[in-house]
């Protein structure tokens, strides 16, 4: 039987009510060892994830990690929100009983970690001194050392943060077995794998895989699922799947900061890591926070405050290329001690590759593996499947982002002063729509959707809707998360700003009218100097567009035609919308009557500019 008293004397972590929780779970596991993990262990474990092929070499200072080819991906069918309040079911968080889920996760993890080691990672979700540390320390445990080098790059690992806390009880109690990969039925009737967040009783379970999203638990399940729930038990912050990043004047050295959600496949890493367009550059400087988390709260002053719980990036490697994301190419070269996920490798020259970072593959297949390890060379003629997998990962962390904050680890946040959400839509959504009152900002965000095609849902053009980008991460039911929307941002009496920004509309010919990516900042100045009344825009329907002498257009390559569309709305096409809006805002339970009230004044709006 494992020592864990020794190992955990041996670490120095001296919490004793994290001491009973690794003994609880060491029972359970039945792991042959024990070790606690900091951050100082990285570049030992490194060598030993080598050494142990769970790594491999990418070139200097960089690593190269592939998963079991049926675990490439968040699970969506299996990761539930367990708590023993079934008024906590929502229409999107597979709500399950607590009981339920902990005891039959007890008995999957029972015994699963024979021979392995049980890694303890104790780590923070945010700066410390934050307002809001108190819902931020947790200790992960997991059977996977890739999983623990993660971790590392993720969050703020070390025994200090949860020896100092100022209830030795108040962290997350976070669980990951990796499990027996090829024998666990995924996508089967007979799966095994399950990944719960037991909401109310602040614990982690994931069992039956080690890819990312289902096995890095201070990340999604905790800085998403856990704190979305805390959030509204304490009844005093937000946790958002938020994009988070600063701009300044350096003429007038003005600052403004804008957090947003944005659905996948919507630009919200690109939009966060983006740079000044060169015609701006001289007088503008974009600095990135975050491009997936940020919890929000209101501040002494009265305004709302923000801040990037993750230490880390886990981006998406697809498409990511010197013209979208320089920034992100920058944070993943040499001696940055990046791990790769998925992405197609070549161990003779150690190279990594995925479609979308040159406009080819190379030339030269000698050596190359796909995302399988299978040989680009063996390939039958025509075989034109990915070399990389599509949701292929880096993962590096914040300080190698090249026009990072310099106030990224401030415990205080930074104030917000817009909060905007974006889909992908060819029509109806103009370039950008400001937004000032509260209730139909919060509406706006819980009918936020990205264009679906017909073939995949059945009606042409319409939204697959994503409240607030949360609808993977919600921890409750969508009526009480409105109302705690409500609350926290309605207690501002300085409040951020909202906004609806799409990047993606399209031409007849299927051309994008707005060229995008560093050129976005110009809708994000010129919605920040409308909170601030430097312009006043047009008001319309759906909100204040810009006008064009309003727009900072220099540099930019538009015809005036789409220039003319993409500063318009298309009022047929917005009252269809709120038609399938209305039934998809039907579908929440205790939904608070402001909702409805902006969704009758928006459509009233409509119908009057006829």
């Amino acid at each position: 039987m494992v020592d864990v008293e020794k190992a955990l004397d041996e670490a120095g972590l001296q919490n004793p009510r994290v001491r009973e929780y690794v003994a609880q779970w060491a029972a359970v596991t039945q792991p042959d060892r024990i070790e606690v993990v900091s951050a100082a262990d990285d570049e030992r474990l490194l060598k030993e994830a080598v050494a142990a092929g769970e790594l491999l070499p990418a070139g200097e200072g960089r690593y190269y990690s592939r998963s079991y080819f049926k675990d490439t991906a968040r699970s969506e069918e299996r990761t539930v929100v367990a708590t023993s309040r079934e008024d906590d079911k929502g229409v999107y968080n597979n709500w399950k009983p607590a009981a339920e889920m902990t005891e039959l996760l007890t008995e999957r993890m029972r015994g699963a970690s024979a021979g392995k080691t049980m890694y303890v990672i104790p780590y923070l979700m945010a700066p410390p001194g934050s307002p809001l540390e108190a819902y931020a320390a947790g200790v992960e445990l997991t059977d996977c050392r890739p999983v623990v080098l993660h971790m590392i790059r993720m969050s703020r690992v070390g025994v200090d943060y949860l020896n100092d806390l100022e209830d030795p009880d108040s962290f997350v109690r976070a669980v990951h077995v990796t499990g027996d990969l090829p024998n666990l039925g995924q996508g089967t009737p007979d799966d095994q794998r399950y990944f719960a967040t037991v909401a109310d009783d602040r614990t982690i379970l994931h069992y039956g895989s080690s890819y990312g999203g289902n096995a890095l638990l201070g990340k999604i399940a905790h800085g998403l699922r856990q704190a979305c729930y805390d959030g509204r038990e304490s009844g005093i912050f937000l946790a958002e799947q938020f994009m988070l990043l600063g701009i300044t004047d350096k003429e007038t050295g003005k600052r403004w900061h804008v957090a947003g959600g944005f659905p996948s496949a919507s630009g919200k890493t690109n939009l966060a890591m983006t740079l000044a367009p060169d015609a701006l550059g001289d007088r503008y400087r974009v600095d990135f926070y975050g491009d997936d988390i940020a919890w929000l709260w209101v501040g002494d002053d009265g305004r709302v405050y923000a801040m990037n719980p993750e230490f880390g990036v886990f981006g998406v490697a697809k498409d990511t290329n010197e013209k979208t994301n320089p920034t992100a190419l920058d944070s993943i070269g040499d001696g940055s001690g990046v791990i790769f996920t998925n992405v197609a490798y070549n161990p003779q020259t150690e190279e990594v590759w995925w479609e979308g970072k040159t406009k080819n593959p190379p030339e030269d297949v000698t050596g190359w593996q796909d995302w399988k390890g299978e040989l680009i060379s063996e390939r039958e003629e025509g075989d034109t499947s990915p070399w990389a997998h599509p949701n292929s990962r880096f993962t590096t962390t914040l300080a190698n982002v090249p026009n990072v904050a310099a106030d990224f680890e401030d415990p205080k946040g930074v104030p917000v002063d817009a909060i905007i959400f974006g889909g992908r839509t060819s029509d109806r959504e103009p370039l950008v729509r400001a937004i000032t009152d509260l209730a139909e900002g919060v509406y706006d965000g819980l009918t936020l959707g990205a264009e679906a095609t017909f073939a995949a849902e059945g009606v042409d053009g319409q939204l697959r809707y994503d409240p607030m980008s949360m609808r993977p991460f919600m921890a409750y039911a969508e009526g009480d998360y409105a109302a705690h929307w409500l609350k926290i941002i309605g207690a501002a009496t300085d409040g951020p700003i909202f906004a609806h920004v799409n990047w993606f509309q399209r031409g007849e010919d299927g051309h994008f009218r707005w060229p995008g990516y560093r050129d976005n900042l110009r809708a994000l100045l010129w919605l920040c100097r409308y909170k601030d009344a430097e312009v006043t825009g047009r008001q319309t329907p759906v909100g204040v567009l810009p006008t064009k002498e309003e727009l900072e257009l220099d540099g930019v390559e538009i015809t005036p035609e789409d220039l003319d569309i993409i500063l318009t709305i298309d009022r047929e096409r917005w009252q269809q919308e709120m038609t399938f809006r209305e039934a998809h805002l039907k579908q929440f339970d205790r939904l608070p009557e402001e909702i409805w009230e902006a969704h009758r004044r928006v459509s009233a709006a409509l119908d009057a500019d006829a």
